[in-house]
């Protein structure tokens, strides 16, 4: 079998086009690389949707964490603090046990039933987790950010008439993003590696279609050699994280257009510990 026709075959496999059984035997380094970037679509799957919610979710609790009203407030800080007091593998595996938990007949909700038994899967319970995770992240991100808003633009809004909604949009949120987005672009790159977790958690994939993880254990097992396996998976994500990197400092350029040029520049500093 030609390479050409391997990718054919696996390429798309972790969505359940193609070939249905994994290889058994005679193990080519072109099945290796098909597979693995296979089941990196759904590392890219949990960490674009879980940036994507986890994004606004966090502004809201960042506002909520800013706010005077103590209903509002408190809520936030111990949301805030037990998502990111507690580690993100605990929290996968109490998330999986709770929603396992729920009738397999649903909840009745007003009359109607609601389905459950989808919540348990990797694809939806998984992205759950991970989109409440770094929602406290990113809102501890954004609130420090937020208090960091100088109180001259503010002032200048308030001068200009702006007030609610209108100030909120046009002044602190800009400035808000623009101070929180280096660290948050570290935030965007702690997650995408975290979705290899996915893997260890009680989540299972779907129908043997699982992360770029998956195929690489499976390979490591089959071959007994984990020093070819493995490094496909850590090349497949530096590479995606460079392109993370590179989004990521477009974004900031485009929030940072006003300023001279050397200024629009993401300075990217990664942290050793998050």
């Amino acid at each position: 079998m030609t390479c050409a026709q391997t990718i054919m075959d696996y390429g798309l496999r972790s969505l359940g086009f193609g070939e249905r059984l994994l290889p058994r035997s005679d193990f080519t380094l072109c099945q290796q690389v098909t597979l693995i970037g296979s089941g990196l679509i759904w590392n890219l799957y949990f960490a674009f949707f879980a940036l994507l919610f986890g994004f606004f979710l966090a502004t809201g609790l960042a506002l909520a964490k800013a706010s005077t009203n103590p209903w509002l407030r408190k809520p936030a800080e111990g949301f805030i603090f037990l998502f990111r007091g507690s580690p993100l593998f605990i929290q996968f595996f109490l998330a999986y046990e709770a929603l396992v938990m729920l009738p397999r007949a649903g909840i009745e909700v007003f009359g109607f039933t609601v389905a459950t038994s989808w919540l348990t899967k990797a694809w939806a319970g998984a992205l759950i987790v991970l989109t409440l995770n770094t929602a406290a992240y990113s809102a501890q991100i954004f609130h420090g950010a937020l208090m960091s808003v100088p109180k001259g633009d503010i002032e200048a809004a308030e001068a200009y008439g702006m007030t609610g909604w209108t100030k909120f949009r046009r002044v602190l949120w800009p400035t808000m993003l623009r101070l929180a987005w280096p660290s948050y672009t570290n935030e965007a790159i702690f997650l995408f590696h975290a979705t290899t977790l996915v893997f260890f958690s009680g989540f299972p994939a779907f129908q043997q279609r699982g992360d770029s993880l998956y195929y690489a254990s499976y390979f490591a097992g089959q071959t007994f050699n984990p020093f070819v396996a493995y490094p496909i998976v850590a090349g497949y994500f530096v590479l995606a994280t460079l392109a993370l990197i590179g989004l990521f400092g477009i974004v900031n350029r485009r929030l940072n257009r006003h300023l001279p040029g050397a200024a629009r520049r993401l300075k990217y500093r990664p942290q050793v510990i998050r």
